[in-house]
């Protein structure tokens, strides 16, 4: 429509339409800005940019609840849960009972949970010994011991068992900050990558180290969409802005994809941001230690191509992309920015 309105209007008079409606804007902003109610009313007339964020909320809201009746896959309640109990047993001091507000809801979702086979074999097992090591811990009251009376004890691998451990039991480190440092300053944004496949098994191996990123009540809310076909990767790359030159030379493209059905109320929208940009960190310095590079993409927040990226991926409305990351062999005479980063005394403010 706009390039329409170019082709059609002289160049001044264009000019002067969008110089007027920037006033405008900046007038309506400077008193639609002055409360929350306004702000909202803003929102509801004269722009409709969050539109499709609220009513992925909703849906995330309305898909977490329908799991609570019927778990399919990964459960958020149990995920949660358990790490809440996890957190409970590595108090100090240990209260001699805890979590009585949510222990029958937790015992209850483990259940149904290995009845159904809804979970993992691994998110089942890391469950089933925290309980365990919960009942074990904590002083019966009547509440946790209807909870304990319900929980289905299994006879798994007792040797590796999956409970909180010691700061001592932790891996030792085998690199210092100088190592460390020079993987830091190695991953750069790579733009220009050989034509070479990029291997599964690879990709598989950079995601298992991702998983370690923390995340808010271990709930992960996320998940790595990969196109290895190259023409695919080029058409989703240049659905983003800002890939204009380089998108036909990407081999492969990973979609980090954030899942709002984890949660229960609108104060934790934004988690998916956070948890998923924290595992695509440890997902890029994974890949530079397989001889692979990356250059994360920004995504829009543009309603056409949130459209175009869900149909293609095949996405539930629920579910909102994240970002891009292009992965790939890199061109060793290939270009890279220098982009100059901040320092700490720009970053660092002391109070």
């Amino acid at each position: 429509m706009r390039s329409l309105v170019k082709k059609i209007l002289p160049s001044n008079f264009v000019y002067k339409i969008y110089t007027a409606k920037t006033k405008l804007d900046f007038l309506l902003i400077k008193f639609f800005s002055k409360n929350n109610f306004l702000s909202s009313l803003y929102y509801l007339i004269f722009s409709r940019e969050f539109d499709r964020e609220h009513r992925a909320v909703l849906l995330g809201r309305k898909v977490y609840k329908a799991s609570l009746d019927a778990q399919v896959g990964s459960a958020a309640l149990l995920r949660r849960n358990i790490h809440r109990l996890e957190k409970g047993l590595i108090m100090q001091p240990r209260r001699a009972y805890f979590g009585e507000a949510y222990i029958q809801e937790t015992v209850s979702c483990y259940n149904d949970c290995k009845k159904s086979k809804a979970a993992g074999e691994d998110e089942l097992k890391w469950a089933h010994d925290v309980l365990q090591h919960y009942f074990e811990c904590v002083t019966d009251t009547k509440k946790i011991s209807l909870a304990k009376a319900d929980f289905i004890i299994d006879a798994l691998d007792t040797t590796n068992k999956c409970i909180p451990y010691t700061q001592s039991e932790r891996p030792k480190l085998s690199i210092d900050y100088d190592e460390l440092n020079t993987l830091f300053k190695r991953r750069r944004s790579v733009r220009w990558f050989e034509q070479k496949e990029v291997p599964e098994d690879l990709i598989k191996k950079a995601v298992n180290a991702a998983t370690y990123a923390p995340s808010a009540c271990n709930r992960q809310p996320y998940k790595f969409v990969v196109l290895r076909d190259e023409n695919k990767a080029t058409e989703v790359a240049k659905y983003a802005m800002g890939t204009t030159g380089f998108a036909e030379n990407i081999p492969c493209l990973i979609a980090i994809v954030g899942d709002l059905s984890a949660y229960p109320a609108e104060r934790d929208r934004h988690v998916i941001y956070i948890d998923s940009s924290l595992a695509a960190m440890q997902l890029m310095l994974a890949f530079e230690t397989l001889e692979l590079s990356t250059c994360p993409i920004n995504w829009p927040d543009v309603e056409e191509r949130e459209q175009l990226i869900s149909k293609k991926l095949n996405l539930e409305y629920h579910e909102r992309v994240v970002m891009l990351m292009a992965v790939g062999y890199p061109q060793e005479e290939g270009g890279i920015a220098y982009s100059q980063k901040k320092k700490n005394d720009l970053l660092v403010k002391d109070l």
